[in-house]
């Protein structure tokens, strides 16, 4: 490992050290709440171990066995079938005084080497944890501690290409402010992430011509972020409320100066609550504005929709539309449109599917780009025992880009089989 890669590790290390384990729980497979678990004080600690075996058609860039040069590269994302071993745990106290929730999994992707045979150098390690302590929950004031961390190869990055490993690290305080009956809640809230990035293999793909395709050269794109928010919420009638959001992001990157650094304000207002007995919408819009050199702003806003078909199936589905700091351009838009399905069969068979389809836009005149990215996720889950569950599905990403090369154009299909293991 280089000098600077030793610095940036031994960092988050001691951003771990002193936040304590934290996780974006995004991209973790669900765990059943089941079995007894090991009371700890008013709650319980359950631990878990998932075993999943996935094929995934798009695992990363490696030398291409059906030519005599052993340099010579795929000209695209190769297949292979991959093993995922995820022990964890979950743990939840509740308290009037401190209520705490924490949570963690270590993850051994391990590359087979059954499609691809050079694709084994790049097993590694991933994994996810959070620690939220939350100090007189029940008071007019309170106090929220928080810490997110994870690695995984779902990058929070839109602009950088696939085969790339990424090291998430978020610590938050927050103040949650409810005078009188607590029908008015202003929470300010201060968070500092960092994010570092190291490609899963050690090939550049064939097409590439800029970093943000290459894996090989994405640290250069390590930064950090420094986030001030204030969320306000009235509640005017039981189940209604307004709301207001904003926040303000400075952004850094470590050793690209290339990449303008940002100074981003995001504030939108609206309306969150139910319309009908089934029917809940939120509705919010506002403006961002980046006060950095680079410039940009544009409109904001949110409309989502929840539908309660019975107790136990709901429909969403909804528009957003954000500006976000990002790698090489500065910023970027984006243009979603989602829906989401969740049935509960027979108290045991759960049904999920997922859409989204993303328009992103990057702001840099001198790089015009722009990406569509289309995502599906889908399958069942079912609880064999109160301790057992098993779950199936499929998973398709299709990405196309502006900028060439086939790290930023792809199709990506996931199948996988996942057995839980929960107490």
């Amino acid at each position: 490992m280089t000098q600077s890669g030793n610095k940036r590790w031994t960092l988050c290390a001691l951003v771990l050290a002193m936040l304590g384990p934290a996780a974006a729980w995004a991209q973790q497979p669900p765990v059943a709440a089941g079995g007894n678990g090991i009371k700890v004080g008013d709650g319980r600690l359950h631990p878990f171990f998932d075993v999943e075996t996935r094929l995934d058609t798009a695992v990363g860039y490696f030398p291409e066995p059906t030519t005599a040069d052993p340099n010579a590269i795929s000209p695209s994302l190769s297949p292979e079938i991959v093993l995922r071993l995820r022990p964890g745990f979950k743990l939840e106290v509740p308290s009037s005084k401190m209520a705490l929730s924490a949570a963690a999994r270590l993850e051994y992707v391990r590359y087979t080497g059954l499609l691809t045979k050079q694709s084994t150098y790049g097993s590694h390690l991933e994994g996810a944890a959070n620690l939220t302590a939350h100090f007189n929950p029940e008071g007019q004031v309170g106090l929220i501690l928080a810490d997110e961390f994870t690695r995984s190869d779902q990058t929070r990055d839109p602009s950088l290409g696939a085969g790339v490993l990424s090291l998430f690290n978020e610590a938050r305080v927050s103040v949650p402010i409810k005078p009188g009956g607590g029908a008015l809640e202003v929470t300010p809230q201060l968070g500092w992430g960092l994010e570092f990035f190291q490609p899963i293999g050690l090939a550049v793909p064939v097409g590439c011509t800029e970093g943000v395709c290459d894996p090989v050269a994405v640290d250069a794109f390590d930064y950090t972020n420094l986030r001030a928010a204030v969320d306000a919420r009235w509640r005017f009638l039981p189940k209604t409320a307004l709301v207001l959001e904003t926040d303000l992001n400075l952004r850094e990157y470590l050793r690209n100066s290339q990449t303008p650094s940002a100074l981003l304000l995001r504030a939108m207002g609206g309306l969150a609550g139910l319309v009908s007995a089934k029917i809940s919408v939120v509705a919010k819009v506002g403006w961002g504005y980046n006060f950095g050199s680079s410039g940009g702003n544009t409109l904001i806003a949110q409309l989502e929709g929840n539908y309660l078909f019975s107790p136990t199936m709901t429909f969403k589905g909804g528009y957003l539309r954000t500006l976000n700091p990002v790698a090489a351009y500065g910023l970027f838009q984006d243009n979603r449109g989602y829906a989401e399905a969740r049935a509960l069969l027979g108290g045991k068979l759960v049904l999920h599917g997922y859409s989204a389809l993303d328009f992103l836009t990057f702001y840099d005149p001198t790089q015009p780009r722009s990406d569509t990215v289309l995502l599906l996720d889908l399958g069942p889950e079912y609880q064999f025992k109160p301790w057992l569950v098993g779950a199936a599905g499929y998973m398709l990403t299709t990405r196309s880009s502006s900028v060439m090369g086939a790290g930023l154009n792809f199709t990506r299909h996931e199948a996988y089989l996942r057995l839980t293991l929960v107490y």
